[in-house]
This record gives C-alpha cells, sequence and structure tokens, in this order.
C-alpha cells in the first residue's frame, strides 16, 4: 500500500515476535499497523518516520 510512514515501533537488531507492532503507515487518512509476520531480528531496516513508500517497498527484513 502506498502512503507515508508515521511511526517506526522498532530498531536495527531488535527481536520481534510474531505479530509485534514494526512500523505505523498513513494511507488515505488512515493509519495502517504493520506487524513482523515472523519472529526474529530486525535487519536492514529502512523505515523513517515521514518517508513515502510505495506498493511493495521492503521496510526491513526479519531473520532468523
Amino acid at each position: 500500500m502506498q502512503g507515508t510512514i508515521v511511526k517506526v515501533a522498532v530498531e536495527d537488531g531488535a527481536q520481534v515476535a510474531e505479530g509485534d507492532l514494526v512500523v505505523v503507515l498513513e494511507a488515505m487518512k488512515m493509519e495502517q499497523p504493520i506487524l513482523a509476520h515472523r519472529s526474529g531480528t530486525v535487519r536492514s531496516l529502512t523505515a523513517a518516520p515521514g518517508a513515502g513508500v510505495s506498493a511493495g517497498a521492503v521496510l526491513c527484513e526479519i531473520v532468523d
């Protein structure tokens, strides 16, 4: 979904569980929570508040 990042709830190297909040994206005047699809360690975090993102953009990787 295309939108603007309004909040980043994790940082590079953070441990997350499946379902944890990673990013909040504002699209069409609604906030959409982006949740971790699996448990692991956040790597390659590129999301930053105020940044615009397009559909399919990679915001971070979650690795074992």
